[in-house]
């Protein structure tokens, strides 16, 4: 398994995006995260282990950030499999340094991905929008029949989505032309865990399996 960062650029999006009524007006500093009980564990591809790390991982993590940098910047913090990517605004380059270094001393952390801008905080309609885009993006891996959506985690901030999962290059690549494609992504990340399709085959649990078709009468 090797972990890798890949940035993509695609052709900026010239669409308006309509604030949903239903979008609440305050957005949770923890973006994602993982989901406890249910199909999402049972399709996951880390571990248990890891998945209650990484929720571990993310509420120390937001209790230091906000210890270190106090109400200075926006920040998010997404784990997956003990990776921490940092989405968001600081003003400094000095704060984006320290938020970094603040993530790296948390326990379990295996490394750190900094994608904080330098800029003032985004608008609250700029993320709405990305929450809006981050759903298109799941709607999309969803819809692709030869992806298993659950295993991918999406994240967008100021129109960049990032991707993050235990993937083969065929999924990253698959994954990524459709996030290109979609409607509000400006540009596309790639945080992937690489694996090969052998490692795929023992990892696919059954959930992932379509379902058996029941027997005629």
């Amino acid at each position: 398994m090797k972990r890798i960062v890949w940035k993509s650029f695609v052709m900026p999006v010239c669409a308006a995006v309509l604030m949903a009524g239903a979008l609440t007006a305050c957005v949770p500093l923890i973006i994602g995260g993982a989901v406890a009980g249910g199909t999402l564990v049972a399709t996951d591809r880390r571990t248990s282990g890891a998945q209650l790390e990484d929720e571990g991982i993310e509420l120390r993590g937001t209790s230091r950030l906000r210890t270190a940098l106090g109400e200075r910047g926006h920040i998010n913090l997404t784990s997956y499999n003990r990776q921490v990517l940092l989405t968001g605004e600081v003003p400094s380059e000095q704060d984006k340094q320290l938020a970094e270094q603040t993530m790296a001393k948390v326990e379990n952390v295996l490394s750190v991905v900094n994608e904080l801008a330098i800029a003032g905080n985004s608008a609250l309609g700029q993320r709405s929008s990305d929450v809006l885009v981050t759903g298109r993006v799941k709607a999309q891996l969803v819809d692709a029949r030869d992806l298993f959506a659950n295993s991918f985690k999406v994240v967008t901030e100021r129109g960049i989505t990032y991707l993050m999962g235990r993937v083969t290059q065929r999924e990253a690549d698959r994954a990524t032309a459709i996030a290109r494609t979609t409607s509000g992504v400006q540009k596309v990340v790639r945080v992937f865990d690489l694996i090969s399709e052998e490692e795929l085959a023992r990892l696919q649990p059954k959930a992932e399996e379509a379902p058996a078709k029941p027997p005629v009468n």
